[in-house]
Formats: structure tokens, sequence, C-alpha cells
């Protein structure tokens, strides 16, 4: 299991099943109730954070190996990964976060982490559940009743945001009241 300074938990799910969308929901219910979030997302893909153009782009195709660039807004930070890494690993992608700013962190994808994880479900997909074979599953977000979970495994309705929040609450922050929605 890994271990972090503060409460982690994992999103996964098969593509197309709405992660993104889910954490773009949840993420303000859990910053009403105050919390410092931080969010590590996988990438199946390079990307770019920073454009064509902009300086902070030009200085590191100029051989910068890490880059941050500050605002008053916000302070971004960029590392080339070594070319003989094939896929960064979560230990990786948490080493940049500032834990001491964070009450909790949530991770969309590393699926194989061995991390507490919310599996997202939608029958429509047709995709087998992850629950079976991933000890790290502690509940199913679907959209169809699972009557064969686990008694270990809690059920969500994935279209229940306000639920899934208060799920998150008490598994990662089990001293913190109940959820509060304005």
């Amino acid at each position: 299991m890994i271990r972090y300074e503060v409460p982690i938990l994992g999103f996964c799910a098969h593509s197309g099943t709405g992660k993104t969308t889910l954490l773009r929901q949840l993420l303000p219910v859990l910053k009403q109730q105050g919390l410092r979030v931080g969010m590590v997302k996988h990438a199946h893909h390079s990307f770019d954070i920073d454009h064509h153009g902009k300086d902070s782009y030009e200085l590191r195709k100029a051989g910068a190996d890490q880059m941050s660039v500050a605002s008053r807004q916000r302070i971004a930070f960029v590392m080339e990964a070594q070319a003989a890494k094939v896929e960064p690993s979560l230990e990786d992608a948490l080493a940049v976060l500032i834990p001491s700013q964070l009450d909790l962190v949530l991770v969309e994808g590393f699926k194989q982490a061995a991390i507490p994880k919310i599996e997202l479900h939608r029958s429509a997909l047709g995709k087998p559940l992850f629950y079976p074979n991933d000890k790290h599953i502690i509940a199913v977000a679907s959209d169809t009743a699972l009557p064969s979970l686990p008694t270990d495994i809690t059920p969500l309705d994935i279209n229940r945001v306000d639920e899934i929040a208060d799920f998150v609450l008490h598994f990662c922050l089990p001293d913190m009241k109940t959820l509060t929605l304005p």
C-alpha cells in the first residue's frame, strides 16, 4: 500500500465511464467543506501545460529539465521525464505535491496503484468490474444496482455526487463532521 502524508483516494474505471466528469462535480463539493484538495491525473499521452511561443515552453525546449512558472494566480511546475522511463509511477506524481498544504489527494487513473480506490461503473459500456481482481477497491459507484458486491465494498450511486462526497469524507477524514451542502 502506498503511504502518503495526507489521505489519498483513487478513482478508477474503463475509458468513457466519466472519471473526469465525476471529479469535476466532486471537487467543488469537497472545496465547499473547506478542504484543500490535491489532484493527480494519469495521462496516456504527451501533453504540454505551456505552449509553443511562451517563454516557459521555449526555456524547457532549450534544455531545462525542470521548469517552474509563478504568477499571482498560480504556480506551475513541469519536469521532463527520463527517456528510459516508460510510465511515471503514482509515487513520481505525488512527489511534486506539497502535502503540508493539502487535506486530501484524489487520483484519477493509476488503476494498478496500491491505494484505496472507488471504481466507477456504467452498465451500458458492457465492461467488467475491476473489484474482483483489485483488493484496493473500497467502493463501486454504478448507475445500476450491483447485488453481487461483497459486504466490504460500499455500493454508491454514480449519479449522486453528494453521496460520493459523503463517502470520501467519511473514509478519508473520519473526524470531519457530516457533509454540509449550501
